[in-house]
């Protein structure tokens, strides 16, 4: 009987001690977790090609993100209680017009102060994406501008008629093969594609003059140029000059604090993600283009 008793106050006082235990584990646990999400900045990084699925340079170890990871991050920062600014870090040549008009809706629609921030290169996509933040800052040697569009398509009819292929055509639509590399090119078919890009162009510049504060002809006379930063700045296409540290003590000022702490919020991609991005890499540097930019029965591909 003493036996007894005497294993089950052993027994207790090893379960009050694991309890006591987990109880210390969780608080230092969300102490750490505390120290950890001590943040009061976002920064989500929008890196290489602008695309819907994302893509790898093989030439490069840059890998974009899809754009809708992008944009579903900035959401989750402005989600999240301990953020109250963001930061969009921009170093891409472009990429494709919806995508880049969806992550600009989203910094635009940030419930706090955004600062786009060119590092290496923002142009045409970077810098429409730059147009729905607060403030664009760049380094003196940044590449930014190229704001126009393009558009473009390979003609395959010489090619064809030399392996001896015939385009046959079964069309609902006067205009429905405009631009299909088989198809002998028309005039009409060549103003009727001109006008997508010059309506595109138009959102372009109106986005671009909106969100930067600019006149409308004063972006259309940058005639897509890419300048320097210093030069970019001066022609007030670039808000401030400066480094990362620069702009986290212009945002501790607008924060009204010390000093700011930045999180990146950066997405994640599945192993299938990973793998059709290197896949469209390789279609990019054969080509093709951006891969998934169009579907693949229309030729004539847009991009910024």
């Amino acid at each position: 009987m003493t036996d007894h008793r005497s294993r089950r106050r052993a027994l207790g006082g090893i379960v009050a001690g694991a309890t006591a235990g987990a109880g210390v584990w969780g608080t230092i646990k969300r102490l750490r977790s505390q120290v950890s999400d001590g943040y009061d900045v976002a920064e989500v990084a929008v890196e290489g090609p602008i695309t819907r699925e994302g893509s790898r340079l093989p030439s490069s170890r840059q890998r974009s993100i899809p754009a809708d990871k992008v944009v579903a991050e900035i959401e989750r920062a402005d989600d999240d209680p301990n953020v109250r600014a963001l930061i969009v870090k921009l170093n891409t040549p472009g990429g494709e017009v919806l995508p880049s008009e969806d992550i600009r809706l989203a910094a635009e629609r940030f419930s706090g102060p955004t600062i786009a921030y060119a590092t290496d290169t923002c142009a045409s996509g970077g810098y429409w994406i730059a147009s729905g933040c607060d403030e664009l800052w760049a380094r003196e040697a940044s590449i930014v501008g190229s704001i126009g569009v393009r558009g473009s398509n390979v003609n395959a009819k010489g090619l064809a008629d030399k392996l001896g292929l015939e385009y046959q055509p079964l069309n609902a639509g006067e205009y429905k093969d405009a631009g299909f590399p088989l198809k002998e090119p028309e005039e009409e078919d060549q103003e009727y594609l001109q006008g997508i890009v010059d309506d595109y162009y138009e959102t372009f510049v109106e986005r671009v003059a909106e969100g930067r504060g600019l006149d409308e002809e004063t972006v259309r006379e940058t005639e897509a140029r890419i300048y320097l930063g210093a030069d970019a700045n001066e022609n007030g296409l670039v808000d401030e000059l400066g480094t990362r540290e620069d702009i986290e003590d212009h945002l501790a000022d607008r924060l009204d604090t010390h000093e700011v702490t930045v999180e990146e919020f950066e997405p994640q991609q599945n192993f299938l993600e990973r793998l059709r991005a290197e896949s469209q890499g390789v279609a990019y540097a054969f080509g093709a283009g951006v891969a998934g930019a169009v579907g693949a029965d229309e030729e004539f591909r847009l991009r910024l």
